[in-house]
């Protein structure tokens, strides 16, 4: 989506509009924790995120990524920066490609910096002069696909501090195309505003974004703003000097006075505000929780799905996935990213879609093996095992293995039960509540469009052991409501549903449209699923040496244990699924492995050969043709 429009949109509404800026770190690791970042910066709610350009396009590459990761990935609106510093047209033309693969429809023009090697700018031979040339190119190239931004200079720049010459640049370069235009950084709001009142005198009527530096440390906070010759308040300077050497002290009073800049910067009728923000979060969300622009919490958007949306060139209009990845939305993108099309209003044919291989980028275990055993620990027993998912749905741990985000307030609603089912040695991975009709606008539950009515399925999958399995299946079968599916890392897989196709497990119904059933469970997404869950619990044996106690422990729970997936089709039903389980567990939890047995009420279950016999199984085709 064009920003032009973003901008639009919220001025109509009367609601500010924020937006992020990130630079290609120089490091791998910066360049993960940068995605980490942002992938959480993204529940912040920004409008939209722009990534800078090296002069010269010296990080042009990386640049790309980081549009493509965002955009494709992180599911964020995506600007990116494009200068004329040393830049031929073959590069701005690969650039501009890039770009456009990637899904991005916005670029920001910019002349540049010159090289750090070089004191004066100067145009190559072949190459742009000015922001200008470069948003006429932009234009004829490409035509409306790119929303095109431009700078402006409140304060003057580097090399043309002459108000009246910088205003009629900007009007040319919004004349040739330009539809928005970010500003420098800056601190002084009322020179700002009367700069605003030009531009709008001037005939300049496209969105103006002002640049927002937050205060990280004093130090830095002087080393910008000289850099860029901005005049500090006398105010500021009063208020941070006797602070200047308690950084904890400089952000909170920085903070006080970000916000009331920006608050003045929205009484002047400006409901945009950009954050430089220097490839940090802490700053920058302290300034919008200061402004109430997003909670405490930091989840102040609306969501148009119930998962995140991917931005993809042709990804946009997608709006069916399955349950299983509802944890890990990066690695569905990338196993799905050489599909030719995308669900959209149904699933269709259950055979047609072809999983990525699990060797791609991030679909595998996340973090070095140090790193992981820090977070969960060398655990030993089967009780050590069910304490991580306990303190997972406590929320005492930000992850799991199968899990890359924290459990969502949803979970809330079934809290108790997760805890319960955990204790008892039931590995749960992914579950939701039953709702019956939340209002779209629902903190919690909702999305959509306003005023609409949401639903789904209560739903659950786990990781439950093979003896338990029969019991299990058994009782399923029993009830009237519930259908599963069921497989070992082996790939013996069992299922009661009569169905190949897809089976809705949230929908929402809206005026004016069809009903959307976003969300699915599958037989054979399940089974690629499958494929990538046992490689996340193999991928943490491996963090552990070979022999290793917790290396056999959790090898052990891979190549023996069941991955289920339960689906209550009663709606109004809110614990159903949960009474599966009741007198079902591990004993002996903290014994060695192999003395553990399941117990059904104090009794073993059933041997798998006595349950063969009564199961209602499906025509095994489908498994057939998944797993040979």
């Amino acid at each position: 989506m064009h920003i032009s429009k973003k901008l639009a949109e919220a001025q109509a509404a009367g609601s500010p509009a924020f937006s992020f800026e990130f630079f290609p770190p120089k490091t791998s690791q910066g360049v993960q924790n940068l995605y980490d970042r942002m992938d959480r910066m993204h529940d912040l709610g920004p409008s939209f995120v722009d990534v800078t350009w090296g002069a010269g396009g010296s990080q042009s590459q990386l640049t790309c990524e980081m549009v493509h990761f965002a955009q494709t990935v992180v599911g964020l609106e995506t600007c990116m920066h494009l200068t004329c510093t040393d830049m031929a047209k073959e590069k701005v033309d690969g650039a501009l490609s890039e770009a456009y693969k990637a899904g991005c429809t916005n670029i920001l023009a910019l002349r540049g910096d010159p090289p750090r090697d070089t004191e004066k700018w100067e145009a190559i031979e072949g190459g742009f002069r000015y922001a200008l040339d470069l948003v006429k190119y932009i234009r004829a190239q490409y035509g409306d696909h790119f929303d095109i931004g431009v700078a402006g200079y409140p304060e003057g720049c580097d090399d043309q501090k002459d108000q009246d010459i910088l205003m009629e640049h900007l009007k040319q370069k919004v004349d040739a195309g330009g539809t928005f235009i970010v500003t420098q950084m800056f601190y002084d709001v009322d020179n700002f505003c009367a700069w605003v009142d030009r531009c709008r005198a001037e005939g300049i009527t496209v969105p103006i974004v002002p640049g927002i530096m937050p205060i990280q440390t004093h130090a830095a906070f002087l080393r910008r703003a000289n850099g860029m010759g901005c005049k500090i308040p006398q105010k500021w300077v009063d208020a941070l000097e006797p602070i200047k050497n308690d950084d904890a002290a400089v952000r909170e009073v920085g903070k006080g006075l970000v916000a009331e800049m920006c608050r003045r910067i929205i009484d002047h009728g400006v409901l945009a505000l950009h954050f430089y923000t220097m490839n940090l979060a802490q700053s920058t969300k302290m300034v919008l929780e200061e402004l109430e622009l997003v909670s405490q919490g930091g989840t102040p958007t609306k969501k148009a799905l119930p998962w995140r949306q991917s931005l993809g060139l042709s990804r946009r209009e997608e709006d069916v996935r399955p349950v299983f990845w509802k944890n890990r939305h990066k690695s569905y993108v990338a196993r799905t990213q050489d599909w030719d099309e995308f669900p959209n209003g149904r699933w269709g044919d259950s055979r047609s879609p072809a999983f990525g291989e699990l060797d791609a980028y991030g679909i595998g275990l996340k973090g070095t093996n140090e790193q992981n055993i820090k977070t969960w620990g060398k655990p030993e027993t089967l009780r050590d095992i069910s304490d991580i998912f306990v303190r997972f749905i406590q929320n005492d741990l930000k992850t799991l293995p199968w899990s890359e985000a924290p459990v969502t307030d949803e979970a809330q609603a079934i809290r108790n039960e997760l805890i319960d089912l955990n204790r008892r040695g039931l590995l749960t991975i992914t579950s939701q509540p039953s709702v019956n009709g939340a209002k779209s606008s629902d903190p919690v539950h909702g999305w959509g469009p306003p005023g609409g009515y949401v639903y789904q399925k209560a739903y659950l999958e786990l990781l439950i052991s093979p003896a338990l399995i029969t019991e299990l299946i058994d009782r399923i079968d029993r009830t009237e409501t519930m259908t599963f599916h069921a497989v070992d890392k082996a790939g013996d897989a069992r299922t009661n549903s009569h169905s190949d196709g897809p089976n809705a497990v949230t929908w929402g119904v809206f005026p004016g449209k069809e009903i959307v059933q976003p969300t699915i469970v599958e037989t054979v997404s399940f089974l690629a699923w499958k494929d990538e869950a046992f490689r996340l619990g193999t991928d943490w044996a491996k963090c552990h040496p070979a022999g290793s106690p917790s290396r056999q422990l959790i090898d052990h729970i891979m190549n023996n244990w069941y991955l289920i997936n339960i689906v209550d089709n009663d709606f109004h039903s809110s614990g159903g699924i949960f009474n599966l389980f009741k007198g079902l567990e591990v004993q002996d939890l903290d014994g060695p492995l192999a003395s553990s047995k399941p117990t059904v009420n104090g009794h073993s279950p059933k041997p798998l050969a006595e349950l063969n016999g009564n199961h209602k199984m499906t025509d095994g085709k489908v498994f057939d043709e998944v797993l040979n």
